[in-house]
């Protein structure tokens, strides 16, 4: 008996393709959307960051290590980092300190369980910049809810380097709290019951099974929430543009923010702007690297 070596068909009478190339079709379209807004643009900004690249002429030819140069001996470069990494550090300490605090709450309660994680979830709905802008408004001494008693008791929220990153402390916690609550909520309800059962039976109390059991098997989930938190902090930039825009006298600059400058203000440098990037994305490489490695449990290390 003959074997047949045609493309096997399925039921509708279509060529079945299978093994390695219906697994490159299937990666085909997430492929091309990585390459085209991922590994394209960074291999444009490398080359920016190379390049004496003025914002409306566009390259001129190459400039390699004077953008770099440039980029750290900029009036407000270490100023801008100091003021991110102090920001990056206050809300990574908010954020995941209270999401805990969060999904430990809503994990124990019964009656208002469903109500109390709508309601810390509900402002993550709310669009970043959307959210900005409402803080905006009830921060403005002139048409602020508060604006009375702001002008009665000499506040102001955004008039002062304190309170313009305090004042963006809140908004972010209050933005982002209730997600980092979710993702912290899903690793505790991955915690098996009987390991809590088995601890209690052996009299340990709340404060050692939080210490020895809950903290130790979230691991992963602090791995993962501290990334994000560390990685998103560093990156800030909407909050800022639309509460303080780096004021006042540049007190509130972060590096993003400082590389839009760059670009767009003042310098007009891609290539400036571009070579200040490169260092930022390879120290949050760096930094994410350091944050895993010190994630991993012992065996793994």
């Amino acid at each position: 008996m003959a074997l047949s070596t045609s493309p096997r068909r399925s039921r509708y009478g279509r060529t079945a393709l299978g093994g390695p190339v219906q697994g490159w079709l299937y990666a085909a379209p997430t492929a091309l959307f990585v390459v085209a807004l991922f590994v394209i643009p960074l291999l444009l900004v490398l080359q920016m960051s190379g390049s004496d690249w003025p914002l409306l002429r566009g390259n001129t030819g190459p400039n390699f290590p004077e953008n770099f140069v440039d980029a750290v001996n900029h009036r407000l470069f270490w100023d801008s980092v100091q003021f991110t990494v102090l920001y990056t550090v206050i809300t990574t300490v908010l954020l995941i300190g209270l999401g805990l605090g969060l999904a430990l709450l809503v994990q124990e309660s019964t009656a208002w369980k469903g109500f109390l994680r709508t309601a810390f979830l509900l402002p993550s709905a709310l669009g970043l910049a959307s959210a900005s802008l409402l803080f905006y408004v009830l921060y403005s001494p002139i048409a602020g809810p508060f604006a009375g008693l702001m002008e009665s008791w000499g506040i102001t929220f955004l008039g002062s380097p304190e309170g313009a990153l305090w004042s963006t402390v809140f908004l972010i916690v209050w933005r982002f709290a209730g997600f980092y609550m979710l993702l912290l909520l899903v690793g505790l309800q991955g915690i098996p019951e009987e390991i809590y059962e088995a601890a209690r039976i052996d009299g340990g109390s709340r404060w050692q099974i939080f210490r020895d059991i809950t903290v130790p098997l979230l691991r992963p989930t602090f791995a993962l929430t501290t990334v994000m938190c560390v990685t998103g902090s560093l990156l800030a930039f909407d909050q800022f543009y639309i509460l303080t825009k780096g004021g006042p006298d540049n007190s509130t600059m972060t590096v993003v923010q400082l590389i839009y400058n760059i670009a767009f203000q003042g310098q007009n440098s891609l290539g400036i702007a571009a070579a200040l990037s490169v260092i930022i994305l390879l120290a949050l490489v760096i930094i994410n690297a350091v944050q895993l490695r010190a994630f991993r449990r012992p065996e793994e290390a």
